[in-house]
């Protein structure tokens, strides 16, 4: 019995090793201590990149808003990997290129959650197309179909 007490006990070892919780780490937020050296109606393009670093994507124009995306992904064990966060800091500007607006998105539970919003004005006129597109999601039953019949 004494010869199968190491091999089982090592067994046992690497079996509960190897289904630890291992957690990733993917893009880029700014660091909170960089977006506070932001100045809404004063920064540029030029000096918000300057700042906080490129953006991890751009609008869909030259010229447009910046995105910077950053998600935590938790693998265990076999299962699927599960993202259990994800930000979305945005960044938009005017017609002219003068710094307009910062916020923060999470999602949680599917939903869309502003977690922090800098704006010049007291109201946003319009609905950002990140907010519409991360909205959107969950909102397709698969009964539904691709053409929605």
């Amino acid at each position: 019995m004494r010869t199968w007490t190491f091999p089982i006990l090592l067994t046992a070892s690497l079996m509960l090793a190897a289904c630890s919780a291992q957690l990733r780490n993917h893009g880029y937020i700014p660091p909170e201590e960089d977006l506070q050296e932001l100045v809404v109606g004063i920064d540029t393009r030029a000096s918000v990149e300057d700042v906080v670093g490129s953006p991890t994507a751009g609008g869909v124009l030259e010229g447009g808003d910046f995105f910077y995306v950053a998600h935590t992904v938790r693998t265990f064990g076999p299962r699927r990997p599960q993202v259990i966060d994800r930000q979305v800091l945005a960044i938009s500007f005017d017609e002219e290129g003068v710094l307009q607006n910062i916020e923060r998105f999470g999602l949680e539970a599917g939903r869309v959650v502003v977690l922090q919003r800098r704006v010049t004005d007291s109201g946003v006129t319009d609905t950002p197309f990140l907010r519409q597109l991360l909205g959107s999601f969950g909102r397709i039953l698969p009964s539904q179909g691709a053409f929605g019949n």
